[in-house]
């Protein structure tokens, strides 16, 4: 009987361990919009998060080169590559599992006031412009 108490207990503190191992990885990791357009890894830059392109769905423009981004305001970063390019910025907590930065978007070159709320596997991120949001899960991949 002790045995089974004991195997108890031990199981019991491995599943918690687990869960502390979950939280603690929280934002950080390689994460896939649920659409597979973008792939981005988020990892501490500093005291907060940064998000960095990994992978497009299509990361070729129609003539077969790396797609760039084009439509920066500033024209002398407009032929860097979008691989490679950091999207999310200055995540800094503000919750828990939330987060406050800013998202760049290489569609419209605009950076957006952004918010990342962490749900088991899933991250909803919001890029906003004043109260108008614009929502988009993306799904941990590791």
């Amino acid at each position: 009987m002790k045995l089974f108490r004991k195997l108890g207990i031990a199981g019991l503190f491995s599943v918690v361990l687990s869960g502390l191992a979950v939280a603690e990885e929280g934002a950080s990791g390689v994460w896939r919009l649920d659409s597979g357009k973008v792939t981005v890894r988020i990892a501490p830059c500093g005291a907060s998060f940064c998000g960095v392109i990994v992978g497009l769905a299509k990361p070729l423009d129609k003539k077969g080169r790396p797609k760039v981004d084009k439509k920066n305001p500033k024209e002398s970063l407009r032929n860097r590559p979008l691989i490679g390019l950091t999207i999310l910025a200055n995540m800094k907590p503000a919750g828990e599992n939330k987060w406050r930065g800013t998202i760049y978007n290489a569609d419209d070159g605009k950076t957006y006031s952004s918010y990342m709320n962490l749900s088991g596997r899933n991250m909803k991120v919001k890029g906003c412009v004043g109260p108008f949001c614009k929502s988009m899960v993306f799904v941990r991949q590791n």
